[in-house]
């Protein structure tokens, strides 16, 4: 069932494993099958995550298959951009899915012959109110609807009806076919609702084969049967429409003691975060961000590209659980599980962001030496690496005060602090531009500290991180932070007016260590004293290596100024 390991267990107290195990238990089902039915008409963001580790993890868990399908009904949103994005996301989180992928598209001919059933029964019909007018007729939650003037024709008259839709003799919106179920339902999903609708839109599968495309809740159901899906799972919205999932089912020859159920459970909603497609295509589409993978995105082809872990999305979604409560989890939750797994497996690198020259006078300006320094300070077996040292380094502009309080703990004149893997060093004097910007430290180093302290018992309260000036890599850095200043930007009236100004700052005179120049691409660094890094994928040929941050060593949204270090 998985392309890597993923142990990561569904909780064991969830109600749909727990309905599962009394399934088994009474013989219902010998094996279980499952499904993910995404839309092809956007990329997938971290709700679909949650769906994808829930019905491949039950799957995986019980020894059952877990079947891909594309409910692609709604030609004029879809395309195979979508449907190749969707595949990859599947992959990447560790999961594939059993034999090839399917598509509702798969399934046209019959569903069309089922909906011929339903006409025959009497149990469906073609409507030729207005859209406007079958909202109208449809009544509100507290008044009950009204049947439509066309409610009542005979099934042959349905029939040919439904026959000329098919064959393009409406115009859209100008017919559709309906079940005729109860119009005084208190569920307004039962009143009448649409199972075809007219869209002279050719399709990214069937090309102009059809003109007549079925609804998501009559495909929805059949194509589970079909695949002989056991537990269909989806999200809350959905509850209402499980009356008509069942009623479908039970109204068509396909019907069988052991056909599918639905079961649903509590949309992921996550802070500061949106997952209304709709509104992130907005965003994509007016140039708010930089494509569906921009690394603010909450999608998983975003945050792929920003650096997040497989790992680390699995062991989100399995700490948020499987619940019936709707509820909205804090963005540190998924942030904590980020930083969780970067800390125990990224490989360590220094990266000045914001360079300042430094010269160490008393070292000669012809010496080079190597430092060693270990890939992961708790990780032996992920080796060393060699660090070129030189008479000049870069330290980052933070790093430097000419006066500070007993709380700094960075390099001040005449105080002492160590280079990162490296020496003592002491500030003695500094250059300043016209405008009184420092632009160079000048130091006096201890050649005796290295690996040790200071002979004379001085105390060293301060580290550093650095490069060498003569051999660092240029790179420009992505800081990236929250898209959104608010926990629930879809909640307001403007959601555009809630984006972070600041949500991306670029550092582009940064310095890399030159053990960084080979970085892969998919591998997330610990920029030592920065952060997390990624190598961006969308700049993998340019002749300036680029690095999007990943996430900070700490939570520190709304403390900082964007792209600055906390002190």
């Amino acid at each position: 069932m998985s392309e890597e390991k993923t142990e990561e267990k569904i909780p064991a107290g969830n109600f749909i494993r727990q309905i599962i195990d009394e399934d088994l238990a009474q013989g219902k089902f010998t094996s279980i099958r499952t499904r993910f039915p995404p839309e092809p008409n956007g990329y997938l963001h971290i709700g679909h995550a949650k769906s994808i580790c829930l019905n491949f993890g039950l799957a995986r868990d019980y020894g059952g298959l877990c079947n891909l399908r594309f409910d692609d009904t709604n030609p004029a949103k879809e395309d195979t951009e979508y449907v190749d994005s969707i595949m990859e996301d599947v992959r990447w989180l560790g999961f594939t899915w059993d034999g090839e992928p399917h598509y509702s598209s798969d399934y046209f001919d019959k569903l069309y012959g089922y909906a011929v059933e339903l006409i025959r029964q009497g149990l469906a019909y073609v409507d030729e109110l207005s859209p406007d007018e079958i909202r109208e007729y449809r009544g509100t939650l507290t008044s009950p609807g009204r049947n439509s003037p066309y409610r009542d024709r005979a099934p042959e008259e349905n029939l040919a009806l439904f026959a000329k839709m098919r064959d393009g003799g409406f115009q859209e919106g100008k017919a559709c076919l309906r079940a005729k179920i109860d119009m005084a339902s208190s569920f307004i999903c039962m009143r009448d609702p649409v199972l075809y609708r007219i869209k002279f839109q050719s399709h990214h599968r069937t090309g102009d084969r059809w003109c007549i495309y079925p609804m998501y809740d009559f495909t929805h159901c059949i194509s589970d049967a079909l695949e002989g899906i056991t537990h269909s799972v989806c999200t809350l919205e959905f509850q209402d429409n499980r009356r008509l999932y069942d009623w479908v089912l039970e109204h068509i020859s396909l019907n069988s003691p052991d056909r599918p159920h639905q079961y649903e459970f509590s949309r992921l909603n996550l802070e500061y975060c949106l997952t209304s497609k709709r509104k992130l295509k907005l965003l994509v589409d007016q140039g708010y961000v930089d494509g569906w993978d921009d690394p603010r995105m909450a999608t998983i082809s975003g945050m792929r590209r920003r650096g997040f872990t497989p790992a680390a999305l699995r062991d989100f979604c399995s700490r948020v659980g499987v619940t019936r409560q709707e509820n909205v989890v804090e963005m540190s939750v998924l942030e904590n599980c980020v930083r969780d797994d970067l800390n125990s497996n990224a490989p360590r690198a220094m990266a000045v962001l914001h360079p300042l020259r430094l010269v160490i006078d008393n070292y000669p300006e012809d010496r080079e030496e190597m430092l060693s320094a270990p890939n992961h300070p708790q990780k032996e077996e992920m080796g060393t690496r060699e660090i070129p040292f030189c008479r000049e380094i870069l330290i980052d502009q933070a790093d430097f005060r000419e006066t500070a309080n007993k709380q700094y703990k960075r390099l001040t004149l005449d105080r002492l602090v160590r280079l990162r893997y490296g020496y003592v060093i002491q500030a003695d004097s500094c250059e300043k531009d016209a405008e009184g910007n420092v632009i160079c430290v000048h130091c006096t180093y201890y050649p005796e500290t290295l690996g040790a302290e200071m002979p004379d018992g001085r105390k060293v309260k301060g580290v550093i991180h650095w490069v060498s000036a003569r051999h660092g890599v240029p790179a420009v850095v992505n800081l990236y932070d929250r898209l959104f200043l608010v926990p629930n930007p879809g909640a307001a009236e403007d959601f555009l007016s809630t984006i972070n100004p600041d949500s991306l700052t670029v550092a582009g005179n940064a310095v890399l260590e030159p053990s960084l120049r080979e970085a892969p691409l998919g591998v997330t660094w610990q920029f030592e004293r920065e952060g997390y890094f990624c190598r961006d994928v969308r700049h993998a040929g340019d002749p300036v290596m680029v690095f999007n941050r990943t996430i900070t060593l700490k939570d520190s949204f709304g403390k900082t100024e964007a792209g600055k270090s906390p002190a």
